[in-house]
C-alpha cells in the first residue's frame, strides 16, 4: 500500500473511502454549496472539495459508480476521467445524466470512484513500416461480428 497526500481545499470535503478492503476504487464525494439538478440528458460539474497528489508513474482514473449509473443513470460525462501525477487542483467530476428525469446531487453524495493505475511513460518514432501481425491492417470490427 502506497500513500497518497490529500488537500482539502474546503474544510467540508470528505476524503476518499472504500467501500471494502479489497476495492479498487475510492469513493469520491460531492463537496457543493448547494443540491446541484442535472437535467435529463445534461452535464453538470460537481467538485470535490479536494486536490490529490498522484505519484509519478501513476494516474488516477474516474469511473461511474455503479450503482448510482445503473439506478440513476448518472455517470462521468468523459465515461473515465484522468488526472495526471502533476495536476494539483480540485478533482472535478463532470457529471452526465443518461435518464429521461432530472436528478438531484447533493453535498455529500457518492459521485465516482477514483482507481489509482499505473501507466507506462513512452515515445512515439515515426517509421516507414510496421512489423506484420495476423491481423494486419484487417480495420475496426474485424475480429468479431
Amino acid at each position: 500500500m502506497i500513500n497518497i497526500n490529500v488537500k482539502k481545499l474546503n474544510p467540508a470535503a470528505t476524503l476518499p473511502t472504500s467501500g471494502s478492503e479489497k476495492a479498487a476504487g475510492y469513493d469520491l464525494y460531492a463537496c457543493i454549496d448547494k443540491s446541484v439538478t442535472v437535467a435529463a440528458h445534461t452535464t453538470a460539474k460537481i467538485g470535490t472539495g479536494l486536490a490529490i497528489a498522484v505519484p509519478d508513474g501513476y494516474f488516477g482514473a474516474i469511473f461511474a459508480r455503479s450503482g448510482l449509473a445503473t439506478k440513476q443513470g448518472l455517470r462521468p460525462a468523459n465515461c473515465v476521467g484522468v488526472c495526471d501525477s502533476d495536476y494539483r487542483g480540485e478533482y472535478i467530476v463532470a457529471i452526465h445524466n443518461d435518464s429521461d428525469e432530472e436528478r438531484v446531487i447533493e453535498n455529500g453524495d457518492r459521485i465516482a470512484q477514483l482507481v489509482v493505475m499505473p501507466y507506462l511513460a513512452v515515445s512515439f518514432v515515426e517509421t516507414a513500416e510496421l512489423d506484420e501481425t495476423e491481423r494486419g491492417a484487417g480495420g475496426f470490427g474485424s475480429t468479431g461480428k
